[in-house]
């Protein structure tokens, strides 16, 4: 790319909400984008931008512009337009794909078959770890690992797939020189170094609230679906899934407790339509991509385990392990369920974490683990 053409990317790419489709059809009425970047309100208007987005183009300031450019070389950050072959294909299906995205690591890795992870910013233990096996599983399959870099289930996938050594995506609602959230700034340098960092957002953009839902479609939009693991009623991964619905790609959920807040998200999904997943295959099958031979189970673990012991469990580690289940539960509530002695129950939560049975949670509860 030439020098006149990256000026013309970087300002094109401060013209809020331009779309794919607009830069399109004026690169086909009136050449090359430095040809017409800089026409007159009038004209720009004519060819398809509205006018606010004429007239920000016209409001680039040369002192911001070179700014945008000098991170762009620092960073080394690709800056693709719609007419690229480095655009990806699939994002280009939706009718608000950007007219510039910004890539900080490979863009090729935009074009590979994506599965999108999404759920929520506060999951519970287990809900961390399912996403992270999941995406350690998907990217040992074959398929790249996209998400929105956020804290919680965001992260969790986006460590599967680097665990399983796969490609991964993050989409992020900033530019890419801000880092957000701070805490994973390491995590973004790892995720650029195996897979991309990608936004429609220019150098210096803050972390706006409004950017996030325009983050989203592109997480479903660069994806063949979206698996959401854990989500309330209300939240962004809700947002994304519907997002991924009106653009036609599958939507999956993970059922939980009814007893979980962050479990009625994914069930209001299943009522409406998505694919109840219960393993990994369920998945793989709706997307029409090869199926493993394995099962979550007993693909190599995402996370470091302690290994339970062989043999039989005995009767009072099993009644334990059924009055527990898969929800945080309070020793008080163990005693109740069980009739155990304080001093036994302790005794055998002690030994169920040793076997990698039982793992500790927050408020001192106990979990039983898959």
């Amino acid at each position: 790319m030439d020098e006149e053409e990256l000026r013309s990317l970087c300002r094109l790419a401060r013209a809020p909400g331009a779309r794919a489709s607009t830069l399109l059809s004026a690169t086909a009425l009136a050449g090359s984008i430095p040809r017409w970047v800089s026409l007159p309100v009038r004209d720009l208007a004519a060819l398809g931008f509205t006018a606010g987005q004429a007239h920000a183009l016209h409001a680039v300031e040369p002192a911001t512009l070179e700014a945008d450019l000098a991170t762009v070389r620092k960073l080394k950050l690709h800056v693709i337009s719609a007419r690229s072959a480095l655009y990806p294909a699939r994002l280009l299906q939706i009718p608000d794909a950007p007219a510039v995205l910004f890539v900080r690591g490979d863009p090729a890795a935009l074009a590979t078959p994506q599965i999108a992870l999404v759920g929520s910013r506060n999951p519970t233990a287990l809900g961390h770890g399912t996403a992270r096996d999941f995406a350690c599983f998907f990217g040992q399959c074959g398929l790249t690992i996209t998400s929105g870099l956020a804290v919680g289930i965001d992260a969790a996938s986006h460590e599967g797939a680097l665990a399983a050594g796969a490609l991964t995506v993050a989409v992020c609602g900033t530019g890419l020189d801000v880092p957000y959230p701070r805490p994973h700034t390491a995590l973004a340098a790892r995720i650029a170094a195996q897979g991309a960092l990608v936004s429609e957002f220019p150098p210096g953009t803050p972390p706006l609230a409004h950017h996030f839902p325009q983050r989203n479609r592109l997480i479903s939009g660069l994806s063949l679906g979206v698996l959401v693991i854990e989500a309330a009623r209300r939240s962004g991964s809700l947002a994304t899934a519907r997002c991924a619905g009106d653009q036609g790609r599958e939507v999956f959920a993970v059922p939980g407790s009814i007893h979980n807040p962050l479990s009625r998200g994914c069930h209001e999904l299943i009522r409406q339509g998505a694919t109840l997943v219960e393993c990994a295959d369920d998945v793989l099958r709706e997307l029409h991509f090869p199926q493993s031979k394995q099962t979550l189970d007993d693909a190599p673990p995402a996370a470091d385990r302690t290994p339970a012991r062989p043999g039989q469990l005995d009767k009072p580690a099993e009644i334990l392990l059924d009055a527990l289940g898969f929800e945080p539960t309070s020793v008080d509530a163990l005693i109740a369920r069980t009739g155990f002695s304080s001093e036994l129950l302790a005794s055998l939560l002690l030994e169920g974490e040793l076997d990698g049975r039982i793992a500790p949670e927050a408020g001192g509860r106990y979990r039983r683990v898959p």
